[in-house]
């Protein structure tokens, strides 16, 4: 075990800090960057979040083969397209992305005190979400698509999973956001409304779910590739709902070609340039040009490149566990939203237009991979 020098100065400064009680109370392990771990309280791991530093809680998981850090290999054998082939049922589905139905529900998800992983606020929220799934399933009458809750064992807060099964079922396309919400300094009993990080997010996949049920070759199950929304719960604690799934993905074998992070959508950036993120450290490099691809022909800005760190949100879950996956944010980080993790990430600070981005963004990757054979002939 090696210990990085910022973690053990972090650590060394607390321990004063450190009441006899704490120093009794359960220990974690967190993976702060390959290889290296750390254990801590839990109140050190929460002094951690909130000087914003990223790491993988592998506390639940440290005991399964693939705790073992796996970096993804880009697979040259199920490439990426080179080209755009569904244009026109792509820019079809644009004219149906509901802005005004996502600000109302992004309304409701923040009126929940909180969605912290822990609390019952936590819990109501994500069965609230489940049931706003449930029911967009429901009304687009698809016969096929299903939604569940993903209960874990260790923490209250539940995960959503929603699936269109596609002809080839064992080929699979994630989208994925957090559900949970978190604010500096407190525990769970604090104010979180999470408006953009990352309620935007997780209401602008939701509307594009709503969207693909829309499509006659979806509702048709003509669809070749299995698309699945996730929502995972307790990300703000170290990754715990993504790294809980996609670790018994990989337990089981299933074939995850391709994941979209969608973490914050809802913010321009500090600068006032409009611009996405492409987030280049711990992704697919493969997928990352074609996310380009998808940027230049779907959405109306460009795209700066950026780098988050380790196990800075969901999509690390998807890498760490052999799984292709892009993080595309909502600016170059360190231009992001200065109010998430406070009371004041209101709905009010969330930019719509910039929502719509993501949302054509999504839609396009969504319905462009959901139809492609990843066979380097047909590239």
């Amino acid at each position: 075990m090696r210990y990085t020098a910022p973690i053990l100065a972090a650590l060394a400064a607390t321990a004063t800090a450190t009441s006899p009680m704490e120093h009794a109370a359960k220990l974690f392990t967190l993976e702060t960057a390959p290889g290296e771990t750390v254990e801590v309280t839990e109140e050190e791991k929460f002094r951690m979040i909130d000087q914003g530093r990223h790491f993988f809680d592998i506390t639940e998981f440290k005991n399964t083969e693939i705790s073992t850090l796996r970096i993804v290999d880009d697979d040259s054998s199920r490439p990426f397209p080179k080209k755009l082939h569904q244009r026109c049922t792509v820019e079809k589905l644009h004219a149906k992305i509901d802005i005004d139905r996502i600000r109302t529900q992004l309304e409701q998800f923040t009126a929940f005190h909180n969605r912290y992983y822990q609390s019952q606020h936590g819990v109501d929220a994500a069965e609230w979400l489940y049931e706003r799934v449930r029911a967009v399933i429901q009304e687009s009458g698809n016969p096929l698509a299903t939604v569940r809750l993903v209960r874990h064992d260790a923490w209250a807060q539940p995960s959503i999973v929603a699936t269109i099964p596609g002809s080839d079922r064992g080929r699979i396309v994630v989208v994925g956001a957090h559900l949970d919400s978190i604010v500096v300094g407190d525990r769970g009993d604090g104010r979180a409304p999470g408006a953009d990080d990352d309620g935007s997010g997780s209401l602008m996949i939701l509307d594009a779910l709503r969207v693909l049920l829309t499509d006659r070759r979806i509702a048709q199950g003509n669809n070749l590739n299995t698309i699945e929304f996730h929502w995972y719960g307790a990300e703000e604690v170290g990754l715990l709902g993504s790294q809980d799934i996609f670790r018994l993905y990989a337990t089981q074998g299933r074939q995850v070609v391709a994941m979209l992070n969608q973490d914050m959508v809802g913010y321009k950036g500090r600068d006032g340039v409009e611009r996405f993120g492409l987030v280049t450290d711990w992704t697919s490099p493969s997928q990352n040009e074609y996310m380009k691809l998808l940027i230049g022909g779907y959405t109306d800005i460009p795209y700066e490149e950026t780098q988050c760190g380790y196990a800075c949100s969901d999509h690390a879950s998807a890498n760490r566990n052999g799984y292709r996956s892009s993080f595309v944010f909502e600016t170059p980080f360190g231009n992001h939203n200065p109010l998430i993790h406070t009371p004041n990430d209101t709905i009010d600070t969330v930019d719509f237009d910039h929502v719509y981005q993501h949302a054509k963004l999504t839609t396009g990757y969504l319905y462009e991979l959901a139809h492609w054979p990843f066979a380097e002939e047909e590239s």
